[in-house]
């Protein structure tokens, strides 16, 4: 078999890039064959992807953070609506979320998830598409989508320098609860249902967390078909921080702001106001009006924990 691995050189702080020496080794030690790239620009990894899955190799590799796996998992999946259906998706752990990773089971940990790539167990799962904000034209995920506070959360977590994974989610949590504008008022339509409700956040997730470590759909599994949306009403300042803990342990169902569903297709439209929203960690945009989401089972094959 060959492997294309992509690498993303300041993932994780810079990370990405000190660790090529120690992907290199672990690959030769298992005699895998195949060649390395560094990003160099936004969207190189999709365009990188693309090409290595046109070309013919089994297993496209991507060692970064949700952002850049991301952006090779586009990559791949145009090949894929092209005919190119052959290679494989395989991480490597060094980004600072590593959420779409940690939803498969593969760990945050560098030698683990290598440990993973190389055990070579896989499993076909669900891929998302959203269109609207930025991406009139669509973009694919893997994870999920944020819209609302947790996508604030996530822009700042971004910005702080220092802190990788659940930690500089909570600081950009905290920030957030103190700068975050008014909730806007929402449609939530998820295949036959209509929810209207001021809100402050809509996850629509595939994999089961968000944030580092946040678990937004602690029942979600990414091959059975379906979204899993956690939807929170408008709260008070300190009501946020009573629900933070709650998140974190996935245990926020019941709560009296919350409400969980299940769909294959939703769409999200601001009447009053507007909302930011990411996809794995990826801004969709920061004034949105309106998104559409659906999901396509079992459509990719990945290397994880099984």
């Amino acid at each position: 078999m060959r492997y294309f691995v992509i690498v993303n050189p300041i993932s994780g702080r810079g990370l990405g890039g000190k660790s090529i020496p120690a992907i290199e080794k672990r690959l030769h030690q298992a005699s895998v064959n195949y060649h390395l790239v560094r990003t160099e620009r936004p969207w190189h990894a999709a365009e990188l992807a693309e090409q290595a899955a046109r070309e013919g190799y089994d297993v496209i590799v991507c060692a970064s953070g949700d952002g850049t796996l991301n952006e090779a998992l586009n990559g791949l999946m145009r090949a894929r609506k092209a005919g190119f259906n052959h290679a494989a998706f395989g991480m490597i752990t060094i980004g600072t979320g590593n959420d779409f990773a940690g939803g498969l089971g593969i760990p945050a940990d560098f030698e683990q998830s290598m440990q993973v790539l190389l055990a070579d167990k896989r499993r076909k799962i669900d891929i998302g598409f959203v269109q609207g904000g930025n991406y009139p034209q669509g973009r694919y995920f893997g994870n999920g989508i944020g819209i609302g506070f947790d996508a604030a959360v996530g822009f700042a977590a971004l910005n702080l320098r220092f802190l990788r994974g659940l930690p500089a989610y909570l600081v950009g949590a905290i920030q957030t609860v103190f700068f975050y504008y008014k909730p806007p008022r929402l449609r939530i339509t998820l295949d036959g249902e209509s929810i209207e409700q001021y809100s402050l956040m809509v996850s629509i997730m595939n994999g089961y967390r968000m944030g580092g470590g946040f678990r937004m759909a602690p029942n979600s599994h990414p091959d059975d078909g379906l979204f899993d949306l956690c939807i929170a009403e408008k709260a008070g300042k300190l009501r946020i921080f009573q629900l933070i803990p709650l998140f974190i342990q996935g245990k926020q169902e019941g709560q009296p702001e919350i409400k969980m569903r299940r769909a294959r297709r939703v769409e999200v439209t601001a009447l009053e106001g507007d909302f930011p929203a990411h996809a794995d960690g990826e801004t969709l945009c920061v004034n949105g009006k309106t998104l559409l989401i659906e999901l396509y089972p079992r459509e990719l094959e990945v290397i994880c924990r099984a």
